[in-house]
């Protein structure tokens, strides 16, 4: 993709290698030879509209939503957690292990 849209239409693996050994990226040039090859005669708008649709089929992603989307009932799931009791914080102690009545050098 870089090198498409620094002019190169139909970049090769030795462009490729330039681009990515230039970010410390070690390159396998065998995987990189069958990316070459998959790619040929493809443009780069093609494979991005191709992309677009995939992710569209695929529906949306995380977890914020999803049950009111599929009806699911969200009061009735917060009842069933039950609420937990707060624990009482132990008292903070002075950092420098002296008593806040004594007066420090600090």
């Amino acid at each position: 993709m870089l090198c498409t849209i620094g002019g190169n239409d139909a970049p090769d693996a030795a462009a490729v290698t330039k681009v990515l050994e230039s970010v410390g990226v070690e390159v396998d040039a065998d995987k990189l030879a069958g990316l070459i090859t998959s790619l040929e005669g493809k443009s780069l708008d093609e494979l991005i509209a191709a992309g677009k649709e995939k992710l569209a089929a695929a529906g949306p992603a995380g977890g914020a939503g999803g049950d009111a989307a599929a009806g699911g009932d969200a009061p009735a799931a917060a009842a069933a957690v039950e609420e937990e009791e707060e624990e009482e914080a132990a008292p903070a102690m002075d950092m420098f292990g002296g008593d806040e009545e004594e007066e420090g050098d600090y």
